[in-house]
């Protein structure tokens, strides 16, 4: 029975793990790119190796009310910019909306993640980065797949 029951959480753990690896497959190939305006901050961690802490401008706009974890409204511009509009409460988006997953950490909202790690010795490729690279579920849950410069041409080597 012991053995049963190891089998099974096994093949459960494994499953999960499995569908998470899918839907980010997914997000991948299927997302809409979008590209967000960072804000300057330092690129070191002596403990970390090589990485750029990210900030989004995004976020300056974020109203003091927000939830802790939500989705913001976005409206691409015709480069793919997303710029901020609301944060999404339930109601329909309008035409030319989008969804974009945060979660507020010390009071700034966080998309995707505050870091972007590269190959130790590879920092004068990213020197130049003001956008990070998004692709995009359509309920907002977003992955960051590259680094791009003012004219947005990708920073550094990604397959997406």
């Amino acid at each position: 029975m012991k053995l049963a029951f190891g089998i099974a959480g096994l093949l459960l753990v494994l499953g999960g793990a499995n569908h998470t690896v899918w839907r980010h497959e997914q997000t991948l190939a299927q997302g809409q790119v979008m590209y967000l305006k960072l804000a300057p901050v330092d690129p070191r961690s002596i403990m970390q190796g090589d990485y750029m802490a990210l900030n989004f401008a995004l976020g300056a706009r974020f109203p003091q009310d927000a939830p802790h974890h939500g989705r913001a409204v976005v409206k691409l511009d015709e480069r793919r910019v997303a710029g901020f509009v609301r944060v999404h409460r339930g109601e329909s988006l309008a035409p030319g909306e989008s969804l974009l997953e945060y979660r507020l950490r010390k009071g700034r909202p966080r998309i995707v993640t505050d870091a972007w790690f590269f190959q130790e010795g590879h920092a004068d490729r990213y020197q130049r980065a003001s956008f990070g690279e998004l692709r995009v579920r359509g309920d907002g849950h977003a992955l960051l797949v590259g680094m791009a410069d003012d004219g947005l041409k990708r920073l550094g080597q990604g397959r997406y």
